[in-house]
């Protein structure tokens, strides 16, 4: 079979499209003809060595976390997927990943695709899908009537964290640069305002508020700036690095390191069905142009959450 694999760490260079042998699953495994992976930042960190002390993986080594596909075998002792069932899965980021013809997956890793959107398209919903959910409802205890600050929020894990909130029954404010002002307040927001000026204050934006959600790399001192944006006994969650306690307020934060789900993973593509939750993807790229995404994320033209077909 046909994989997108490097041997070393590196550039975008060092991804190469391979023959490679096609896997057999083992004890608990589920053998998946991937349809779709797609480009996550981790990706790319992976890729670089970033994360070779947090996250040892072997190499050579395929990348893509994200998996939407249909079940071609069943491993020894698997009880649930059934051989043609169309799945999406997070894969564990230490084992081989879905850029791949083939590729096998733990089975309590599976949860059944939305059935109201392209195979493919599920591909972008896995990662980012499941750290919008735990964000929005571990980290920061989301409530109906809660007022939320979302930084970042037309990005691919904030846009789905603004349409949770919304549909939790919270008073959205949706932060980002303005060509996703219509997307956002399609999606339910209450007020839509442009990139934050930290330094003024949260009454500017309406604030403060119970909860505050950052998508945004920002400095230390940006980043001690957004816990006044946060209302006495409130919380701050983040994906892009910890925002500083404020005890003597009651504030306390909390930063995400996204698991596997699968459980939570229906849920959210019972919402795709359900027309709760959408999915914004700005560009599909056959997986031998990864190495060319990959680029294009490190250089800052990777524009929305882009979908990569299998080979």
């Amino acid at each position: 079979m046909k994989a997108i694999r490097f041997h070393e760490f590196g550039g975008s260079e060092v991804l190469r499209h391979e023959d490679v042998d096609r896997p057999v699953p083992g004890t608990g495994q589920v053998l998946v003809r991937v349809a779709a992976t797609s480009f996550n930042p981790v990706d790319d960190h992976i890729r670089a060595g970033v994360l070779a002390e947090m996250i040892p993986i072997t190499l050579p080594y395929v990348p893509g976390i994200d998996l939407a596909g249909t079940v071609a075998e069943l491993g020894p002792g698997v009880t649930g997927p059934q051989v043609g069932d169309r799945v999406v899965a997070m894969l564990p980021l230490d084992s081989a990943g879905a850029a791949a013809e083939y590729v096998l997956a733990p089975a309590e890793s599976l949860a059944p695709a939305p059935r109201t959107i392209e195979l493919i398209d599920a591909a972008a919903l896995p990662l980012t899908g499941l750290a919008a959910w735990q964000t929005a409802f571990e980290l920061a205890e989301l409530e109906p009537g809660h007022t939320v600050l979302i930084n970042g929020a037309g990005g691919a894990v904030g846009s789905l964290v603004v349409q949770l909130a919304v549909d939790a029954g919270a008073h959205v404010t949706a932060v980002d640069a303005p060509q996703h002002a219509d997307r956002l307040r399609g999606y339910g927001a209450d007020r839509v305002v442009g990139p934050l000026d930290l330094a003024a204050g949260p009454a500017v934006v309406g604030g403060p508020f119970q909860v505050v959600i950052n998508h945004v790399r920002l400095s230390p001192e940006e980043l001690a700036h957004l816990t006044h944006h946060v209302a006495d006994g409130g919380v701050a969650a983040s994906t892009a690095g910890p925002v500083p306690d404020d005890p003597t307020r009651g504030v306390r934060s909390a930063n995400l390191w996204v698991r596997s789900d699968a459980t939570q993973l229906a849920e959210l593509a019972a919402k795709i069905d359900a027309g709760t939750l959408r999915l914004h993807i700005a560009a599909h790229r056959p997986a031998t142009d990864l190495a060319a995404v990959h680029n294009d994320a490190g250089t800052g033209r990777l524009s929305g959450k882009t979908v990569v077909l299998a080979p």
